[in-house]
This record gives C-alpha cells, structure tokens and sequence, in this order.
C-alpha cells in the first residue's frame, strides 16, 4: 500500500496508457512518469505547480532536482518555458524591452543581433554557455566590422539580461565572452581645406537637382544644400540636428549693440531622434555663425519663400530650415544623394557622406591649433574622449606646444 507523501516532497507518480503489466515498477506498462513540484500557494489558496514527464522514474527525479536548483538560484521556472530558446528570447527583448526607442533603433539591434541567431539562435536559454557565444561573435566577425560585432555582443548581454530579469534564466553567458575583432570598418574621412573650397563652390554654382528619379517636377534649388553644406561644415553640426534646425533658433542678425555684443547664431536644440533630444546633454548648445553661413542662410530663406508661395495651401509649416518643395522635413536618403552628387561635381569623389562634413570642421579646427577641449565644446561632444577616439585622424598629429615652450625657455639662457 503507497503512503501519503509528507508536506514539501515532490510527488511521482506512473500515467497508464494501457493495461498495467507490472504493478511494483511498471517496467513494461504503456505510458509516462509524472513529477510534480509545488512552488507555493495563490491568494485563493491553490497550490501552484510545475510538472515534468520522461519515459523512465529516474529521468523525472534528474528533472526535478533541476527544478530545485533553479529555485536555489531564485528562479521561478515558468510553464511552457523549458523549451525557451535564444531566439525567443532576442525577439522578447526586441517587443518588450525596447520602450520607448524609435523604430530606427529597434530595427539596428535586429540587424546585429541576427548573425549571432543564425548560429545560436536555436539553442535553449537554459543550455547556452559562454563557448556558444564565443563561437557565433567569432563567426560574425569573420564578415563584419568591428563596431557591428561589438554592437551585437551588446545587444546579446541585454536580451538575455531581460531574460534574467524575467527568471528564466540564472546567469548571462554573453557577458563573460569578450568580444572579438571584426573586420576594418569603413574610416571617417575629411575633406582638405581645397576639397572643402571645392564642394562648396559646386553647391553654391551647381543647378536645379531632380530629388528622386521620375520626379522630373519636383527639384531642389542650388540654395538648398549650399546653405545645409556651409552650415554643417563651418560649424559642425551633426546632420541629425542639420534636418531638426528651426527657423526660430536661428538669428542671423545678431544684437551688436547689447553688452556684450550678441553675434548672430544658431542654437543647436533638437535632433530628429525620438522626441527631439539632442544625442547628449552637452549637445544642447548656441554657436556664433561665420560671415558665410549667414550669407547661405539668407539666401536659401528667400528661395524658401519662393517655395512656400508657390506651393499654396499645399505647404506644410513646419518651421524647418531645411524642407522639401512642400515644407515637410528633408529625408536623410535625399540629403545622401544631393551631397554625392555635388561632391562629384567638385572632383571629390563620390563616396563622401554628409556625416564627414562633421569631420571636417574638426581636423581643420586641429590643424589650426585649436585645442581638443574646445573642439570637444564646440562639437557637442560628451568628453574629449569622444574627440580623440572618433576623431583621431582628423586630430592634429603632432602637438608642437611643449617644444615651442621649452624652446623659449632654454634658447633665452
């Protein structure tokens, strides 16, 4: 006769699917071994329950104890949860971990996280180890660059972080690999002070550009991108803040009769990133305009008056500086085209970005002289960090100021 269990034991017991064969072990009869653990009790009083199944006694007792040690560990094994994959987790994390992030980010994290889940994408979450890991990074950075396999090392760690999180997994394998060398990514680049002299040249003088092909109706005026061009090059703004800039941040007069004197300036406030936020706090930031600039601007603010009458009640007030023929905001896409397309007027080459006219305006501050704390202030960059490890092939590569110093000192005795 079988006794009762005593409070807190597990219960296993056979499931027939046939006539009994062997009452006392059940070695020959049709169906399974159950197991069954009580995790504890709801408000209402029931008991909450995980059950396992396997064809022999020993391997529900091997399933069981798995079922404590998870406990011990302080997870709460979940129903359903046993086959839980690491794909299943990346995709939780991409749908439910990712509030409040653009659709831009979301996707990026998808795209980086995917070479790693063409490996290890089917493996369970519960049986993934660190060599696993080690293995997919290694094969993605055999075809990717450096910064994509960094990024998706990254996005691993918080996916399965979110899991942990959720107790269904004890510990984060991803974060005890390191991560391995891609290949060379593509470099920032920057134009010399005469390509630069060049490209803004050709924008100044190139004529009407077609936005997309078979739009012959709708094309841009010369205004336009030399006003975005000598904008971004002179004060480097990045091209997020460049396609965010409102007419109401911008002061092309100035005040030079205040004390002190008020130069005309532009105030770098809002990107296009969720919300409008700037990339970091010390990007919120009013930079004086170069002579240049406030030329380019006035121009291309006529020539967008033009559009706006012309455009009647079709014109979107939007208060951009930088609009489409019916003033909604420029695509990065057709900035991307307009610019390689000036760049090749002005035999450049064609393989520039709008990007690196951000670099540009850094190496010719460096080459200048112009230290790194104020580049970094001027860039809106977060620390001089940033400037020197984004930026250090644009930064001046000899500094010449302790030798010029200790040349004054020593040459006068």
């Amino acid at each position: 006769m079988a006794t009762r269990r005593r409070r807190g034991e597990d219960g296993i017991s056979f499931e027939h699917r046939g006539p009994c064969r062997d009452p006392q072990r059940h070695r020959n009869c049709p169906g399974l071994w159950r197991g069954e653990i009580t995790l504890g009790y709801t408000g209402d009083g029931k008991r909450t329950r995980r059950k396992v199944s396997g064809q022999t006694k020993a391997s529900v007792i091997d399933k069981l104890r798995d079922l404590h040690n998870q406990l011990d560990k302080g997870i709460t094994p979940k129903a359903g949860y046993v086959h839980y994959t690491l794909r299943q987790a990346a995709e939780d994390w991409l749908a439910h971990g990712l509030d409040g992030r653009s659709p831009k980010t979301v996707t990026k994290n998808q795209n980086v996280l995917e070479p790693i889940l063409k490996v290890i994408g089917a493996r369970k979450l519960r049986e993934l180890t660190a060599t696993d890991v080690r293995r997919a990074l290694s094969e993605m950075a055999a075809g990717y660059s450096t910064a994509a396999v960094s990024m998706g090392h990254l996005a691993l760690k918080r996916a399965i972080r979110h899991a942990e999180a959720n107790d269904l997994v004890s510990r984060n394998v991803a974060a005890l690999a390191d991560t391995p060398k891609g290949q060379d990514g593509r470099p920032s680049n920057s134009l010399t002070l005469d390509q630069a002299v060049a490209v803004i040249t050709a924008a100044r003088t190139l004529p009407v550009m077609e936005l997309r092909p078979g739009l012959k109706d709708v094309r841009r005026p010369a205004e336009l991108m030399h006003a975005y061009i000598v904008l971004s090059l002179l004060t480097g703004i990045r091209t997020e803040e460049a396609r965010a800039l409102r007419w109401a941040h911008v002061d092309l007069d100035g005040d030079l009769a205040a004390r002190p004197p008020v130069p005309p300036h532009v105030a770098v406030w809002r990107s296009v990133r969720v919300h409008g936020e700037t990339k970091t706090e010390r990007s919120r930031r009013t930079l004086g305009l170069p002579a240049v600039a406030v030329e380019a601007l006035r121009a291309w603010a006529d020539r967008q008056a033009g559009e706006q009458l012309a455009a009647g009640d079709g014109w979107q007030d939007t208060g951009l500086v930088f609009t489409n023929h019916l003033g909604a905001a420029l695509d990065a896409g057709n900035v991307r085209k307009m610019f390689k397309r000036i760049c090749t007027a002005a035999g450049v080459g064609d393989g520039w970005t709008p990007r690196e006219l951000r670099t540009t305006f850094v190496s010719l501050l460096s080459h200048r002289g112009v230290s790194i704390e104020e580049i970094a202030r001027l860039a809106g960059h977060a620390s001089t960090r940033t400037t020197e490890i984004v930026y250090r092939r644009e930064l001046r590569p000899v500094i010449t100021t302790g030798a010029e110093i200790m040349d004054e000192l020593f040459t006068a005795t």
